[in-house]
């Protein structure tokens, strides 16, 4: 088992890394933005507080809260926009992030 020591410097906190998944902890504070690109790897958010506006290259705009759940394929634009309460949400890469260069 691989545990990393977390870093925040872009609100996201890798917690765990094996070469098939990564889990991490991703925040974004109300107002902010998120200025993420597309991955190489699939991904799932899980919304654990907050409110915002996901958009997806694919899935379009959905809003999210707490308990939403989103699936994200490799390669596919997405991010959070309007922020209206601080968000902190769940990521899982498969395989981990970075992984696939």
């Amino acid at each position: 088992m691989h545990i990393l020591e977390p870093t925040d410097a872009d609100g996201y906190i890798e917690q765990l890394s094996v070469p098939d998944l990564s889990v991490g902890m991703y925040r974004i504070p109300a107002g902010g933005s998120d200025p993420q690109s597309p991955h190489h790897e699939d991904e799932i958010y899980v919304v654990l507080s907050g409110r915002a506006t996901f958009v997806g290259d694919d899935t379009g705009s959905v809003q999210v809260g707490p308990g939403t759940v989103i699936f994200v394929p490799a390669e596919e634009g997405h991010r959070f926009t309007d922020i209206t309460e601080d968000l902190a949400v769940v990521v899982v890469f498969g395989p981990a992030y970075g992984s696939r260069g």
